[in-house]
C-alpha cells in the first residue's frame, strides 16, 4: 500500500487535564501517515484521483482548532477515526506532539495506528 504523508501540521486547540491548560490555547504538532493506492492518480496525473492531502491537512485542522479535549489520546484517536471516515484512507497513522508539556523535553505525545473497517 502507498502511503500520503503530512508532517508537522501545527493547530492551536484547548487540550490539557489542568484548570490553567482549559482557559488556553496550545499548539499541536500532528504528523499523518495514511495509507491508499495512489495508481490512479499516478497514471491520470490529476488531483480527483488522489488523496488530496491540502484538503486533508485543512479539515483536520478545522477540528483541532475546534475540539477540547482533556488527553492528547482522545485527540488522536478522534482525528484517526475521522480521516477513516472522510476520506478515501485503509489505514492511517496519527502521531501527535504536545510541545513544552514536560519540563526539560522539545515534546510529548502518542502515536497510533488505525484502519478503516473492511468495506
Amino acid at each position: 500500500m502507498d502511503s500520503v504523508f503530512i508532517r508537522d501540521l501545527r493547530v492551536e486547540t484547548v487540550v490539557g487535564i489542568y484548570d490553567w491548560e482549559r482557559r488556553i490555547r496550545q499548539i499541536v504538532s500532528l504528523d499523518l501517515d495514511m495509507s491508499t493506492d495512489i495508481r490512479r492518480a499516478a497514471g491520470s496525473d490529476r488531483i480527483e484521483d488522489t488523496l488530496d492531502y491540502k484538503a486533508v491537512a485543512k479539515r483536520v485542522a478545522q477540528f483541532v482548532s475546534a475540539a477540547q479535549f482533556q488527553l492528547v489520546e482522545t485527540l488522536a484517536e478522534k482525528i484517526a477515526a475521522l480521516v477513516l471516515d472522510e476520506f478515501k484512507v485503509t489505514q492511517v497513522k496519527v502521531t501527535l506532539h504536545k510541545p513544552g508539556a514536560v519540563s526539560g523535553s522539545k515534546s510529548v505525545g502518542v502515536s497510533i495506528e488505525r484502519s478503516a473497517p473492511s468495506r
